[in-house]
């Protein structure tokens, strides 16, 4: 599996990427993955690589480059202490709006690059990611034609830079996947954001998952194989209907 890595200048520094490229002699769809809070480590490099897989170019960005070295984490063992203690100075380097203006910088490197299509391109995002890949696909609609979130959290808060404040432009396919009772997405807040995405006439499609918040990662303590293998599916099907 072709992989490359570069560091991308932003307006606060310089951000790593990482991007996987499946072996093919055609141009490959692109597909950014907003991870999850755990940030880069070796599960999160092994899902975009499997992406990569399935046919897609897969750009995977650190998304705490603000915070300078870290890592690589171990869910299982941050979960056995303090976890806001520990991914509490991590996540406060970045947000929805903050990963926006990165996603200039990510679009730019994969434009330039040769073997990827970048006309309608994808995101994913879990975890915090999953608010990200949203407001990527709402500040772009014309780049972005399919999102899908895996137990993304606040997803409509009250925050300036919600997500959900982002998707009266958005023009991709969404896919939601949430966990049962997730204290980071509730009830009320799902209802929040179904009704924005109603209102706004998107296409989406939601899904709770008889897991916990972290189905996906297999380095979580709540990794679900089953519910986690229901997902890719339901991903990759997302993603050939309106990448290929």
């Amino acid at each position: 599996m072709p992989y490359e890595q570069a560091s991308l200048s932003t307006r606060d520094g310089n951000c790593v990427v990482h991007l996987f490229t499946p072996v093919s002699e055609r141009p490959s769809p692109a597909i950014i993955f907003y991870p999850d809070a755990g940030g880069i480590r070796p599960a999160a490099l092994a899902m975009a690589e499997r992406l990569s897989e399935a046919g897609y170019a897969v750009l995977l960005p650190d998304i705490f480059y603000r915070y300078g070295p870290y890592g690589p984490l171990d869910p299982k063992e941050v979960f056995k202490g303090d976890v806001r203690a520990i991914l509490g100075p991590l996540m406060a380097t970045t947000g929805n709006a903050k990963s926006v203006e990165d996603t200039h910088a990510f679009l730019a490197y994969l434009d330039a690059h040769e073997g990827v299509l970048t006309q309608k391109i994808g995101a994913v995002g879990l975890c915090m990611g999953g608010g990200m890949a949203i407001a990527a696909g709402g500040t772009w609609p014309d780049r972005f034609a399919a999102v899908a979130s895996f137990h993304g959290g606040n997803l409509a808060s009250d925050a300036p830079d919600s997500p959900h404040t982002y998707v009266a432009a958005l023009e991709a396919e969404l896919y939601i996947g949430a966990a049962e009772n997730d204290s980071s997405y509730p009830a009320a807040m799902a209802e929040r954001l179904e009704k924005a995405l109603a209102d706004a006439q998107v296409r989406f499609t939601t899904r709770t998952y008889p897991a916990a918040h972290g189905w996906m990662m297999t380095d979580f303590p709540v990794y679900d194989e089953r519910a986690a293998e229901e997902g890719w599916r339901d991903m990759l099907a997302l993603f050939a209907r309106n990448l290929r």
